[in-house]
């Protein structure tokens, strides 16, 4: 989960929510039919939750650069060397890995990436095991793990 994303997109439509409410309270409000305002306020909820909501979903997306990857990447295999422990997240644990990669068509090569391990994968990213791994074939850099 991208949190910094999740902070934002909420953070955005709160204050757009809070605009909508300032100008419905300030001017909307007197120029509507009595007996409507309990309707107005579940509306006005329920508009915020499924913004909240679709706001949430997209922020939960992967970012272009990731699809771009998963689209157009080399599929090959990683042996990792070495598991290091950054920090503790939310989702698991942010370690930087060393690996030893080969993509079919190039030659090995050594590479290090930090990830985050969420506890469902704990065992599958061990130091000597082996995961499946997608290279940009324009920057054997970029690396992402398929566990």
């Amino acid at each position: 989960m991208n949190h910094r994303r999740v902070v934002h997109t909420v953070c955005f439509i709160a204050v757009g929510y809070l605009i909508v409410l300032a100008v419905w309270l300030g001017w909307l409000v007197e120029h509507t039919p009595p007996g409507t305002l309990p309707y107005q306020i579940g509306g006005l909820l329920a508009a915020f939750g499924s913004v909240l909501g679709f706001g949430m979903a997209w922020a939960n997306r992967p970012t272009r650069a990731e699809r771009k990857l998963e689209k157009h990447g080399l599929e090959g295999w990683a042996r990792i060397d070495t598991v290091t422990p950054l920090r503790r997240t939310v989702d698991g644990e942010w370690a930087k890995l060393a690996l030893h990669l080969t993509v079919p068509g190039s030659d090995s090569y050594s590479g290090r990436i930090e990830y985050e391990i969420r506890p469902e994968y704990k065992d599958k990213i061990t130091p000597g095991s082996t995961v499946t791994v997608l290279v940009d074939p324009k920057n054997r850099d970029r690396i992402m793990l398929c566990p």
